[in-house]
């Protein structure tokens, strides 16, 4: 488990220092501001996938 927490606090933790500026503008957004919105919509990816393959969330039939 504490690998698994330390996959996702690595890239959340050194992103910051890699993309903290203001240029370049991708569709108009600093760079930082395009890639925490990316962020937000992946994470929501990933969790919908991850629920629809849980297999405490299946229906029994």
């Amino acid at each position: 488990m504490k690998k698994i927490f330390l996959l996702t606090t690595i890239p959340a933790l050194g992103s910051l220092v890699v993309i903290n500026r203001v240029e370049p503008y991708i569709f108009g957004l600093p760079f930082v501001l395009f890639w925490a919105i990316c962020w937000v919509g992946l994470t929501s990816l990933f969790l919908i996938v991850a629920a629809k393959f849980d297999p405490a969330n299946r229906e029994e039939e």
